[in-house]
């Protein structure tokens, strides 16, 4: 029988236990494994049965245990001493306050829609959510003062489990908020705060506001459960990346506009201070814009400047990352559904709603404007924004080089940070214990990296194989649990417990199951793939996972194939796919294998931070030069599949790198790991696992993506806001300077070039002066830079590899014309080219191309 009402009783612990709830309460825990260890020492057990979930083992301990542990001084200095370690984490000047660098805001919003921190809080999918988990703990562990936002999701993404025919199939079991680690935001009186939006079909959207503590860091999330709404705004939350469009577009609005009210009620409400800087983690929070040029012209309470003005103010704050390579992974919406939703009756009241669509509209490259690109706002919301790695900033600047069409690609106005992944999560605690057992500062990741060389290669392939039985333990019982659900008895499953080899060669591939990761891209030649997998003297095993999205039976399709494949008699001891990836299962597999596929189609992987787990671990990438591998990859540090390029055929393409990858694993990576010493150690193997951890080690850190954003965004942008809010003056001349200078553009023309000091034969070393008359209309001098552009030229006279030189005035003249002069030295030899262009100038401008104007000789 069915409960007419649900709730959840909690724990009331011994006071001299008190600590336990304060520990369960700060999300440190889940990459800190000493106090993991306090934990586990209440109920190894229920420690383990409640997966490793802090506060559902205080709920489920008996009282008498409890009682127990308040008399035992042992754990009482074991949880006292936890304890303490934490308060000093949350408390001590950390790297932002010692050495970051001058000007640094005191506060930044990290807008996402789903985060990773740990498997016991589900509100991620995949990649993007795993990367803004980790960015939150490593601006935690660098003390550097980010408050993160998302949204509360009733049923997470979705459970993952398989069908007798190997169909994937998903169930959305319902989170209980009290069975989280989190905590209502609440009002001095007690009540719980709550923000709300206008809604155009009906009484107002409200949220209440929960908060996780990442270390340092707030995480608020927005939850619409709640009785003052009606049953389909209650909806709002109740997946990720469910729903129609106008479901998306609610739970959007949500987020970037319930975001910003949130983050000012949470500041009102606990002193925290006010950002100064906004992040939009990929374009679904780019709504916060709009709040704030609301609360900038039409909040009682506001300064109430014009629109012009107060999206300067929001400009010079926001930094928009980018993560999609293509533009089917971009949210769009009907121009029509936007305007509704952001007519006066909408959330944004007073914003006039043509200056919104505007915002959004694709009304670039053949576009109608009737599409409303949420991509496309953030750029034009951010003036700093940037891609996920140095390939995809470049795939980036291409795919919305539409929106600075005046620009050669290379001059579009997005930048480069390339992800990382925050070690003390992802990393073995027997990899850390090898460090330090020859000297490693537990402190300084960087002195672990450089111990490699230090550490005996004997006790490295000890531990790799331990790290490998323990995956191998981990898998048995996922397909244990897997095969019974698919409806297999017991009795059939006695081949499960001599599955896979702890000292067989383990490659893993754990990917979301979109077409372009080529989850298949292995079963080209099924007979291939089986002789490498039972080869008797060098086998190969594969410990494979991923999800599709729900609606993706493309997807679907390309698990079902690796399960059947998985199904057959021949290889199923060879061959995994574990289902309901998630981080609880990422944590053994990453350390258990000793290499990490990835194939997806070149350039589509954005950066793909699974390999850098994997290295950390002392795995080896085998990977197509894409995303991160096609930035770090050196020679020695593991493998590249070579990538068929230009191949239009797709088929062909896929026949073309599988092959290739097969060649790899049978004839370099196989042999290499079996080619063993006297001692049954793989010693060129081991030179290549410690070049990975010197090489690799320090690059791909969660902590150097964040420095970099830090140094190279954030304190930028405080800098620029600071000048521009300061009675708003600076912003409101920006904006009147930018209405001038696009309204006088048409009157500046490069009239005339001349070029002397180099003849009909010049020579490197040689020096050439340019003259630019230069007709600027009603602008001055001062407005414009006139740059003499230069480089290297194709048979088609295109410059490559362009220089820019700034020309400086020489003479005026009457009718608003000038004179600019320069010099080039010639310093290298072979085809050589130039132009002059002006573009706009102002010391705030972030980019010559903000502006999207340029003007050329005729």
């Amino acid at each position: 029988m069915r409960a007419i009402r649900r709730f959840t009783v909690r724990p009331v612990l011994p006071p001299a236990l008190a600590a336990l709830g304060e520990l369960a309460g700060n999300l440190r825990w889940s990459w800190h494994p000493e106090t993991q260890d306090v934990f586990e020492r209440v109920d190894p057990v229920l420690w383990h049965s409640t997966g490793r979930d802090p506060v559902k083992l205080l709920g489920s301990v008996g009282r008498a245990r409890l009682d127990d542990l308040a008399g035992d001084q042992g754990f009482l200095d074991a949880l006292a001493a936890a304890r303490a370690d934490l308060q000093t984490y949350l408390t001590e000047d950390r790297w932002y306050q010692k050495r970051g660098p001058a000007g640094g805001p005191s506060s930044i919003a990290y807008f996402s829609p789903e985060f990773g921190i740990t498997a016991v809080l589900p509100q991620y999918s995949g990649g993007l959510g795993i990367l803004a988990g980790d960015h939150l703990k490593a601006a935690s562990d660098l003390g550097v003062p980010i408050i993160g936002v998302g949204l509360l999701y009733k049923h997470g993404y979705f459970k993952q489990s398989l069908s007798r025919e190997g169909w994937q199939q998903e169930t959305y079991p319902v989170l209980d908020p009290d069975e989280l680690p989190i905590s209502l935001l609440r009002e001095p009186d007690g009540s719980r705060a709550t923000i709300s939006l206008a809604m155009p079909d009906g009484p107002d959207l409200v949220a209440r506001i929960w908060v996780a503590s990442v270390g340092r860091v707030p995480l608020l999330m927005l939850d619409t459960d709640v009785e003052e709404n009606p049953e389909h705004y209650v909806g709002v939350t109740d997946r990720l990346y469910g729903g129609n469009s106008e479901h998306r577009l609610r739970q959007e609005l949500l987020l970037g506009i319930g975001g910003v009210r949130a983050l000012r009620a949470y500041a009102r409400l606990t002193g925290h201070p006010a950002p100064e800087v906004f992040h939009t983690n990929e374009g679904h929070a780019g709504f916060l814009g709009l709040e704030r040029i609301r609360e900038l012209t039409v909040d009682e309470a506001g300064p109430r400047l014009d629109f012009d003005t107060a999206l300067e103010v929001g400009r010079a704050s926001t930094v928009f990352t980018t993560h999609t390579p293509v533009p089917a992974g971009i949210d769009r919406f009907p121009r029509t559904l936007v305007e509704q939703y952001l007519s006066d009756a909408g959330p944004v009241p007073g914003v006039p709603v043509d200056r919104i669509l505007a915002l959004g509209a694709e009304d670039y490259e053949g576009g109608d404007g009737s599409v409303f690109n949420m991509a496309v706002m953030g750029f034009r919301l951010a003036q700093r924004a940037n891609g996920v790695s140095k390939l995809h900033g470049h795939v980036s600047r291409e795919m919305f080089n539409g929106l600075w069409p005046a620009f050669d690609e290379a001059e579009v106005p997005i930048g480069s940070i390339t992800n990382g992944v925050h070690a003390p999560t992802w990393v073995a605690r027997e990899v850390f214990e090898l460090a330090t057992e020859v000297g490693a500062d537990p402190d300084d990741l960087d002195s672990f990296w450089a111990a490699a060389d230090k550490i005996p290669g004997r006790r490295i392939w000890d531990v790799k194989r331990q790290l490998r039985e323990r995956l191998v333990a981990d898998a048995r019982r996922r397909m244990h649990r897997s095969h019974e659900k698919r409806g297999q008895a017991p009795a059939e499953l006695g081949w499960i417990d001599s599955a896979l080899d702890p000292d067989v060669l383990t490659i893993g591939f754990a990917r979301r199951a979109a077409s372009y990761k080529r989850l298949t891209l292995l079963l080209r030649d099924p007979a291939r793939l089986k002789r490498l997998l039972t080869d008797p003297e060098r086998p190969v095993q594969l410990v494979m996972a991923g999800k599709a999205h729900p609606a993706d039976d493309g997807g679907k399709k390309l698990i079902q194939a690796i399960v059947q494949l998985a199904d057959d008699a021949d290889v199923r001891h060879r061959i995994a796919y574990l289902p309901n990836y998630d981080i609880a299962m990422a944590q053994p597999l990453y350390p258990g294998c000793d290499v990490w596929l990835n194939n997806p189609l070149r350039p589509y992987e954005a950066c793909g931070t699974s390999g850098m787990k994997a290295a950390l671990n002392g795995g080896l990438n085998l990977s197509i030069l894409d995303g991160w591998w096609d930035e770090w990859y050196d020679g020695e540090n593991g493998w590249a599949i070579p990538s068929a390029d230009g191949v239009e055929d797709t088929d062909k393409r896929d026949d073309l790198e599988a092959a290739a990858l097969y060649d790899l694993i049978e004839n370099e990576v196989a042999p290499r790991f079996y080619d063993v010493d006297e001692e049954g150690v793989p010693t060129r193997w081991l030179e290549m696992l410690r070049h990975t951890l010197k090489s690799l080690g320090p690059k791909v850190l969660a902590t150097r993506m964040v420095r970099d954003y830090t140094q190279q965004l954030y304190v930028p942008a405080s800098v620029n806001a600071r000048r521009l809010n300061d009675d708003y003056a600076g912003a409101a001349e920006l904006a009147a300077w930018k209405r001038r200078v696009r309204t006088g553009w048409a009157g500046v023309r490069v009239e005339h070039v001349e070029s002397s000091g180099v003849g009909d034969a010049p020579e490197v070393g040689a020096v050439m002066s340019v003259r630019a008359f230069v007709a600027l209309g009603d602008l001055a001098p001062g407005d414009v830079a006139v740059q003499l552009v230069h480089g290297r030229t194709t048979s088609e006279d295109e410059l490559r590899d362009t220089s820019v030189t700034e020309l400086v005035l020489a003479e005026s003249y009457e009718g608003g014309r000038h004179r600019f002069d320069g010099d080039v030295t010639l310093d290298q030899s072979g085809a050589f080219g130039y132009t002059v262009r002006v573009v706009p100038r102002n010391e705030l401008l972030v980019s010559p191309a903000e502006l999207g104007v340029v003007a050329l000789p005729a």
